[in-house]
């Protein structure tokens, strides 16, 4: 069986211009109903982030921030940015802007219906597309096959690409064989995810703002001594993704598709990952994850991505495919196109781009294998969640994390086209699925950013009382609000009892 031309083919069909247009399509169209709250509340997503808490049921909002952001942050940023540009032309890189920008919204909408409809499995909080379609769509039979399918992608198809990239570029920078690295890596991995969603979400808040930070100061630098070169960068993106620029004309189309393609599966909104991680935190009420998210998709995209790319286009460190043959833009001959970034490094530090780029790629690999294995976690739960054999549960889950540490190894020594083939795939799966819940479910995800808001303009820490809403299905917030929110609840009480006072 080729596997190369399987996965090729795979991947082309989920991933075709009704695709495209749907995502984006979506995300104008949650961006402009909910107006524009990536813009409008920016200051209450960072105030969110850092005032969460955890509980002995759920992580805190910056755990779950943490989680999202090391499943956004991973190889995508580096490789997927250079693929990008190398089969899309420097005008790619805008069209991964613009579905990050719009993609904040989907983002929002499918991390707040999460929490609406997230269940108590297990003693550990649990949410995501599933659990969503489930209760909010009513249809158990479309919840089981996204639980399936979010199976199969995060457990199998894609913490492949990850260790695959890792492999590749620590191979080049220091010479070991992808072999050991694939040994090595994949101990770390059983290590982490045997130990359950807690200590995966316990790694990810230590390691995401360190790995974050050190990529973007680097990037930094580098745009500092490349300072001249701004307008060029910017001014070569913008005129590639308009078809003002006649070099890339012939690949205008491919410009949007490859951006819209690869900003999807590097900062993951509306593809239903997410919105896992973001339905085990313990928050007050849904719109203050779904709020965080949004945020982490920004981070991913809009800091860390375009980090990458000023990189690699300042340093003319890039290739740039021509579909009949052979090149249009050929600055680095012989590179390929998974080298871009450390290219670059190495054209502003001599010798150290490899190894930097390599040890980069360990982390963001590394956290996106454990977010991963978080949602490969959060679907068997859902699987799982009525069934009282809490023994065939446990040996699933075992099992899921065994057959995903295998993948892990399995990537770090395969071929680098069919596992990206092949993750892509996966993701291109899930978000057809989810992007069309999310739409079908736009009503209650406007509800809680709606209720949200009206608490805040009274004064009030928002809490989520569904019954006020007219939401159904959400009864484990009856119990965690009384719980966990007494003093919130008290002052919700009198605020409108207070209002009533007033309209009688």
């Amino acid at each position: 069986m080729d596997l190369l031309k399987l996965s090729g083919s795979l991947d082309g069909f989920f991933w075709g211009q009704i695709m495209i247009i749907l995502c984006l399509g979506a995300g104008i169209f949650f961006s402009v109903i909910l107006k524009f709250p990536q813009l409008r509340l920016i200051k209450d997503m960072v105030t969110l982030l850092l005032g969460g808490k955890s509980s002995e049921n759920g992580v805190s909002s910056f755990q779950g921030f943490a989680m999202a952001l090391g499943g956004r942050v991973g190889t995508g940023n580096i490789t997927g940015v250079a693929s990008a540009i190398f089969f899309g032309g420097p005008g790619a890189i805008f069209w991964m802007w613009a579905i990050a920008f719009l993609g904040a919204g989907s983002a929002y909408v499918e991390s707040a219906l999460a929490q609406v409809w997230k269940e108590d499995v297990q003693g550990e909080y649990r949410g995501g597309p599933a659990y969503y379609i489930e209760k909010g769509l009513k249809s158990k039979a479309f919840g089981a096959a996204f639980a399936i399918l979010g199976l199969v992608s995060c457990g199998v198809l894609l913490p492949g690409i990850q260790t695959n990239s890792f492999a590749v570029a620590g191979s080049a920078a220091f010479g070991i064989s992808p072999m050991i690295i694939g040994v090595i890596y994949t101990v770390f991995t059983a290590f982490v995810v045997f130990g359950g969603g807690k200590r995966i979400a316990r790694t990810a808040e230590m390691i995401v703002p360190f790995m974050a930070i050190a990529y973007i100061i680097l990037a930094l630098v580098i745009l500092v001594v490349n300072f001249a070169k701004i307008p060029e960068v910017f001014g070569l993106i913008f005129s590639s993704a308009f078809n003002m620029n006649a070099v890339y004309g012939a690949i205008f189309g491919l410009a949007i598709s490859w951006g819209v393609k690869r900003g999807i599966f590097s900062n993951e909104a509306g593809q239903g990952t997410g919105a896992m991680a973001a339905g085990a935190a313990e928050v007050s009420h849904p719109a203050k994850q779904g709020l965080v998210q949004a945020f982490s998709v920004y981070v991913d995209t809009l800091f860390v991505c375009t980090a990458t790319a000023i990189m690699i286009l300042s340093t003319g460190s890039y290739n740039v495919a021509n579909p009949a043959g052979g090149f249009i833009t050929e600055l680095v001959a012989g590179v390929e196109k998974g080298n871009f970034t450390q290219t670059a490094v190495n054209t502003f530090i001599p010798g150290f781009g490899g190894g930097f780029v390599a040890v980069a790629l360990m982390f963001f690999t590394f956290t996106t294998v454990l977010a991963y294995a978080f949602y490969t976690d959060s679907n068997i739960a859902y699987l799982f969640r009525n069934s009282s054999n809490v023994g065939a549960f446990k040996m699933t889950q075992t099992a899921s994390r065994a057959i995903l540490c295998i993948m892990v190894f399995i990537g770090a020594v395969s071929s680098a086209d069919v596992v990206w083939n092949f993750g892509s795939a996966g993701v291109g799966a899930m978000a057809w699925f989810n992007v069309i819940a999310i739409l079908l479910l736009t009503k209650p995800a406007m509800a809680t950013l709606k209720d949200y808001e009206a608490q805040k303009k009274l004064g009030l820490d928002p809490i989520f009382i569904p019954s006020k809403l007219g939401i159904k299905g959400a009864e484990l917030w009856e119990t965690i609000i009384p719980k966990n929110y007494a003093k919130e609840l008290e002052a919700y009480n009198a605020a409108h009892k207070n209002e009533n006072k007033k309209v009688g």
